[in-house]
């Protein structure tokens, strides 16, 4: 049997992110991925894994095509906004066991500019067939599904607009923090109740911004971290889960997969919910947050919206800061957004963050960080365990 190897991220970076109308989503994967391998100070030629989902006809060949690498072991799993920490956890366990040493995960995407440009519109649908035609002829657009499991929580468990604004209201206060956020401005809870309705109960601050923007995380076998230029961010546990293909047959609104992958990866990381110094969460939507902090186990189920609006939620003062780059709320939300999550992670468990960065009580680093990323309509969920070098 293989000896397992510890597994460590080494290398963290994002393309140019928000407004960028003169570049293909390939030009950002090769930005962010130059980027990334840079920040490790690694060469390409040690990459032999390489994971890579959303573009192309071939993901993830054409992609390494054109970051010219001839990987020996590819992922190209796609669940949506859960895909990076998927991704992440196969790629763990690909190095810890000896299939590959270094493991390149990439994402790019010109989603803003492709519609300003009208080669693409908004995502309303993910099309009509499979399960999804018994849904379409009923109006479920993206959007609505979502709103709906909010407006479910909030029947079952009398959680309020309100409390959901304030998810919106905290990661723009994290991200006024940001200077490469795209919107900075703080907002309050009433300027949030007060925007248009786009489904019935979200407004739209409840809704994620449409950025451009592209990202790459490195990771590698302990073996080769003494080469590198940062300190290595070790993976200590990940879990993935899928739960539905309808919103017919999700048995629970309240209850999204991460309550199963979050469990899994606390369970094999060795470490507890309330260890956390950092949590980096999927926000297309307000209520994405909510839930997720839920089924994580940082309060109990039913008290989400009660545990937010206390502040908890900020870089400045909140006891469990949450998406500290201001989140797809207000920093940049390309698509598939999972892959930020682990690159701002990573930065703050190495202290880079500069005035959004995390100090526990004491004044020190923070030592332990989740990513938890949602996909679909909460059909998937990954959740990544990480801790300081």
């Amino acid at each position: 049997m293989v000896a397992r190897r510890k597994v460590a991220v080494v290398g963290a970076a994002l393309s140019d992110c928000g407004r960028v109308d003169d570049a293909t989503p390939y030009a950002l994967h090769a930005q962010a991925a130059r980027r990334a391998l840079a920040d490790a100070g690694l060469d390409r030629t040690l990459v032999d894994g390489f994971a890579s989902a959303g573009l192309g006809t071939l993901a993830p060949v054409e992609v390494a095509a054109y970051l010219g690498l001839r990987p020996t072991w590819v992922d190209s799993t796609s669940v949506g906004g859960s895909t990076w920490e998927v991704m992440a956890a196969h790629a763990a366990v690909a190095i810890a066991t000896g299939r590959a040493r270094a493991v390149l995960l990439v994402y790019g995407s010109t989603a803003r500019a492709d519609v300003r440009a009208g080669r693409r519109t908004g995502t309303l649908s993910f099309g009509t067939r499979g399960p999804l035609q018994f849904e379409v002829p009923y109006g479920h657009t993206l959007i609505a599904k979502y709103a709906m499991a909010a407006r479910r929580h909030m029947i079952e468990y009398g959680t309020t607009i309100e409390q959901l604004a304030e998810v919106a209201v905290q990661a723009r206060a994290n991200a006024a923090l940001n200077p490469e956020a795209m919107h900075r401005t703080p907002v309050t809870v009433d300027e949030v109740l007060a925007g248009p309705v786009i489904a019935d109960p979200f407004t739209k601050l409840h809704c994620c911004v449409r950025s451009d923007g592209g990202a790459a995380v490195l990771l590698v076998a302990e073996e080769y971290v003494r080469d590198c230029r940062t300190s290595p961010v070790w993976v200590l546990g990940s879990g993935e889960c899928v739960s539905h293909a309808a919103m017919s047959e999700w048995p629970d609104f309240t209850v999204s997969p991460a309550a199963v992958s979050g469990r899994l990866a606390f369970e094999r990381a060795g470490v507890r919910p309330s260890e956390i110094d950092v949590a980096e969460i999927y926000d297309a939507f307000t209520y994405m947050t909510l839930v997720t902090l839920e089924d994580l186990g940082f309060c109990a189920k039913g008290e989400g919206g009660a545990f937010v609006e206390k502040g908890r939620l900020r870089v400045e003062g909140g006891e469990l800061p949450v998406n500290t780059d201001g989140g797809g709320l207000s920093a940049q939300h390309p698509g598939m957004r999972g892959l930020f999550l682990l690159v701002e992670a990573v930065r703050q468990l190495r202290g880079e963050c500069g005035q959004r960065q995390v100090r526990r009580g004491d004044g020190t680093l923070p030592r332990l960080a989740v990513a938890s990323g949602t996909g679909g309509w909460f059909c998937s969920s990954g959740t990544v365990v990480l801790g300081a070098g």
